[in-house]
């Protein structure tokens, strides 16, 4: 047992937890001591303990599962250890439940990971509709409710969208520019583990003292710095969340900027390696905001700052300008990755070449820049000063552009092409769909009288579904059908993945397109009661919303069986061009077994003789077909 808890591993990290309990006791009660019974009637307080618990025990966590085992060892000036790679690769299930520093295990942990969470959130959806199935009181009480849809959208946002699309480029991304690994392995390793540690403690503020966090995924000042313990509970969890998004993030720019194969230009890289570079932009830019704005308020709530107490000369609406500035491009760090996930399917299911890869390439920094110009879209109605909504609104008009020549491009490449509709060109083209309408209602709600009429109502609700689901989610279902087979070495049942795709499709919009109709009609959202006049819809909107949950079941069935005993995938089963499609499903534990030299275009299907890469020295005039080509045109 001595050995158990002296190596990195749960026994350790169970250990330093309990001593993080005693630690943060010791230190309130200290600290509360030495201000006397003046300041304090009581030296020990739960609240206070509890406030400290929360940073110091995930941190002791971390210690303990041996996230800085190898930097504490270097801190304290001991000789560099040889790496033996003991750490790295998955040979067995265990793998998984430890540091690993193999990106492709990363990838799987954060995705495994990621779906736990939105099964959780898809769990808090179906009680809400179960509440609003009929008006009055069903099952919960307003506080419960408002908890429910907080902790609902928190780890939709910061639990599942936004860190599985990190564990898909966590597993493609390398292989798709030829690289062995991610830049920083050991930094990849922890920035997983700061996400499970995230997820619980927000579900976990459902038992703290007062409930969980009830003011919704953006914790607006007054309520968060007045509420119970459980804000706490989000305002950490966000800290942590974030740490991992940036942490990542600056892994994937340092790969994507210095450890492309020989030959792989930016112009000739895939289009999900664009956009995974685009969003990593964003997230090292905006993710501070969102850490700061949560830092003011654990300020107010813990230590008696002032930054939103307007009675004592703090700004209330400053805080949903910091919190927009974070979370409007936060929009598009959720979409980005989507973009490129669409990009190689509809390449590759069309047998094209992409329309436009270059201008491509350049609406995704564009999006970048003007993603940071139209946060104050979300506070018409907030009282911010009058003025301000002009300019905000111009600029939310124009960012639709460089997402329309998006759209127009696929449907050009979509354009005579030889089409495959299996189950992820099907969630593509469902995301067209779904997607482009969300962008629709987003222009109108550019528009300030509109904007105005429906805030605050369920056509908010439908909005941000549509693009968040029917965007985000249709993509990442297609992503992760897509490269199940390199995942895994398997291939999953088509005939289940088309039921999945049509039942998510159909209900999807049954369950969300009435909700246009109700805020218009003026229903509020974030209430857990409405007039009776609402109640057949609601009613058809909770039957379809169980039909949609239980379309995702069909997803699980699918993966489970399909991973433990599906048909052996061949190395390329979709006949693709770019390079993680020519190495063994799943990839060798180092990648490639020869440094790839990129000769040519990731998308050039349909041309004659074209190749991506090779494995052997590029010849002169490279770009043309070699003996050593790994990628054949899409004609063959």
């Amino acid at each position: 047992m001595a050995a158990k808890v002296r190596a990195p591993g749960f026994y350790r990290a169970g250990v330093l937890m309990v001593l993080g309990v005693v630690f943060a006791t010791a230190l309130t009660w200290l600290v509360r001591m030495s201000t006397g019974h003046v300041t304090f009637h009581h030296y020990l307080s739960g609240d206070a303990i509890l406030t400290v618990s929360l940073l110091a025990v995930p941190l002791l966590f971390f210690v303990g599962i041996g996230g800085f085992d190898y930097w504490f060892y270097w801190a304290i000036g001991r000789p560099t250890r040889p790496e033996d790679h003991s750490g790295h690769g998955a040979y067995t299930w265990k793998d998984y439940f430890r540091i690993n520093t193999d990106h492709k295990v990363i990838g799987i942990q954060y995705t495994v990971t990621s779906f736990f969470f939105l099964l959780v959130g898809g769990l808090l959806a179906m009680l809400m509709r179960a509440e609003l199935a009929q008006p009055g009181a069903q099952f919960v009480d307003a506080n419960t409710y408002n908890g429910l849809f907080s902790v609902h959208a928190s780890l939709l946002i910061f639990l599942f969208v936004i860190p599985v699309f990190a564990g898909l480029g966590n597993f493609v991304i390398p292989l798709m520019i030829g690289a062995p690994d991610m830049a920083f392995p050991r930094l990849n390793a922890l920035s997983y583990w700061l996400l499970p540690v995230a997820g619980l403690m927000m579900i976990g503020s459902f038992f703290a003292p007062g409930g969980a966090f009830a003011d919704g995924w953006t914790a607006y000042t007054p309520l968060s710095t007045d509420a119970p313990i459980g804000q706490t509970f989000f305002s950490v969890a966000v800290q942590f969340a974030g740490a991992s998004s940036i942490m990542t993030a600056l892994n994937f720019l340092v790969t994507i900027i210095t450890m492309r194969a020989p030959g792989m230009s930016f112009f000739r890289l895939p289009l999900l390696v664009w956009a995974n570079f685009a969003t990593s932009l964003l997230v090292v830019i905006a993710t501070p905001f969102i850490a700061a704005s949560q830092f003011f308020i654990l300020f107010d709530r813990a230590l008696g700052f002032n930054f939103f107490n307007a009675a004592k000369g703090g700004d209330v609406l400053m805080y949903q300008h910091v919190f927009w500035f974070y979370s409007h491009p936060a929009v598009y760090i959720m979409m980005l990755p989507g973009f490129g996930i669409v990009s190689e399917i509809i390449a590759v299911k069309s047998r094209k070449p992409i329309f436009g890869y270059r201008m491509m390439a350049f609406s995704l920094l564009a999006i970048v820049g003007l993603g940071f110009t139209v946060w104050a879209h979300h506070m018409f109605t907030s009282g911010m000063a009058s003025w301000i909504r002009i300019p905000m609104a111009i600029t939310t008009a124009i960012i639709a552009v460089p997402t329309g020549i998006k759209i127009f491009s696929w449907l050009a490449t979509l354009w005579r092409g030889i089409l495959h509709l299996d189950t992820p060109m099907l969630f593509a083209l469902g995301f067209l769909t779904t997607f482009t309408l969300g962008g629709i209602s987003g222009v109108m709600l550019a528009m300030i009288p509109f904007d105005i009429h429906v805030s605050s109502t369920y056509f908010i609700v439908a909005h941000i579904h549509y693009v968040l689901f029917g965007g985000s989610l249709m993509t990442i279902f297609g992503g992760v059908y897509y490269w199940f087979p390199k995942m895994t070495g398997r291939m999953y049942d088509e005939r289940l993945g088309k039921w999945h795709f049509w039942t998510t499709f159909v209900f999807f919009n049954l369950t969300f397109a009435p909700m246009h109709i109700l805020g218009l009609q003026g229903m509020p959202r974030r209430v857990e009661d409405y007039p009776s006049k609402f109640a057949d819809l609601n009613l058809a909107i909770s039957i379809a919303s169980f039909a949609l949950g239980l379309s995702t079941l069909i997803f699980l069935y699918n993966m489970v069986t399909s991973w433990r005993g599906g048909p052996i995938s061949v190395p390329n089963p979709w006949r693709g061009m770019t390079l993680e499609w020519q190495v063994a499903s799943p990839p060798p534990v180092f990648n490639f077994d020869r440094v790839p030299t990129v000769v040519g275009g990731p998308y050039e299907y349909g041309v004659p003789g074209a190749v991506h890469g090779i494995f052997t020295p590029a010849p002169v005039g490279a770009g043309s077909a070699s003996a050593g080509g790994i990628v054949r045109s899409a004609s063959e």
